[in-house]
């Protein structure tokens, strides 16, 4: 039987710190229902899984404790009421776990094709960031075509989607980063100008250049004032992360006066028909632009599964543009 057989997988011992994951040997899971079994060629690493690895981000009632929330490879087995896959078919999905191992379940209605001209590397970085921005910026914010948007991180797995779709979909993109060589990273990617979020003022030149109209924030804290006040009349503001803290200060006034929409989510513990959901969106939006040369997924290094801990360590350190990999062959 299939799940009597033993897969290699990276877990979390105890909260803390990167040397935290290590390599153990789990069951290969079995899918029921409409969940379908992926033999995983690569994974994405993600802000929460730190999170995670530090004990402040829990799985899904229900879902592995293994991390990983994104991967691609190839269908293995299917529950019993799929109705899309069949083995031998190469996906990449978002998972709500278990993506640092070699075999994930995940309900069918969470897995896309991979793109035609993407290697599983590039296509195991694609569903988290690309769910978590079309979620936000394109569902939730309606960003639309000659409107800007302002992503703070935009070196970041999501900043870099973020900039790319933005452009795709003929929006301006301004983002802030933390050196003049991110900021060119930044400016390479398409975005139309960039700001060290160290340099005094950013908000008042976000201001000169129009203003915000959707802002994608991953920093939270002291900064959702500073976006506020830079955001135009019937601007919407969106939160997915509080790395500068989790409560902010903010004026009422600036909300009332200028009609703004305030609002965030995660993504991890949406339900499976939620995601489905915006599978479906992404893959008819999304996927064409993809294949079309549009939008390409930028990865930054790629590490095997067993370097796990030097992978969260980079991420950690915040030098990356792009997305980080793991690689399980």
């Amino acid at each position: 039987m299939a799940d009597k057989k033993l897969m290699k997988a990276v877990e979390i011992s105890s909260p803390g710190g990167p040397d935290t994951l290590v390599a153990c040997k789990r069951p290969i899971p079995s899918p029921a229902g409409s969940e379908v079994l992926i033999r995983i060629d690569a994974a994405g690493v993600n802000r929460p899984d730190i999170l995670q690895r530090m004990g402040l981000y829990p799985p899904p009632p229900g879902a592995t404790d293994i991390p990983g929330l994104e991967a691609a490879g190839v269908i293995s087995a299917v529950g019993p009421e799929v109705q899309r896959w069949r083995v031998g078919e190469p996906v990449c999905a978002l998972l709500p776990g278990g993506g640092y191992a070699e075999f994930a379940v995940v309900d069918e209605g969470s897995c896309l094709p991979l793109p035609n001209g993407i290697s599983p590397e590039e296509a195991a970085g694609l569903p988290e960031t690309v769910f978590t921005v079309w979620a936000n910026v394109f569902d939730a914010a309606a960003l639309k075509p000659g409107e800007t948007l302002l992503v703070h991180g935009g070196t970041s797995g999501i900043g870099v989607t973020a900039i790319s779709l933005a452009k795709a979909f003929g929006a301006k993109v301004i983002a802030t980063a933390s050196s003049d060589e991110k900021c060119a990273a930044i400016l390479d990617q398409g975005a139309t100008a960039a700001f060290r979020y160290d340099s005094p003022g950013w908000e008042d030149k976000i201001r000169t250049l129009g203003g915000a109209d959707v802002v994608l924030d991953m920093a939270g804290g002291d900064f959702v004032r500073r976006n506020l006040a830079v955001m135009n009349a019937g601007g919407r503001h969106v939160s997915i992360g509080f790395q500068r803290g989790p409560e902010a200060a903010i004026d009422i006034m600036a909300i009332m006066r200028k009609r703004l929409t305030i609002t965030g989510s995660t993504m991890k513990a949406r339900d499976a028909v939620e995601k489905s959901r915006l599978a479906a969106a992404i893959e008819n939006a999304v996927w064409p632009l993809i294949e079309a040369g549009a939008f390409r997924p930028v990865v930054d290094r790629v590490f095997p599964l067993a370097d796990a801990a030097e992978a969260h360590r980079r991420m950690e350190a915040g030098e990356h543009v792009g997305k980080i990999i793991l690689t399980m062959h």
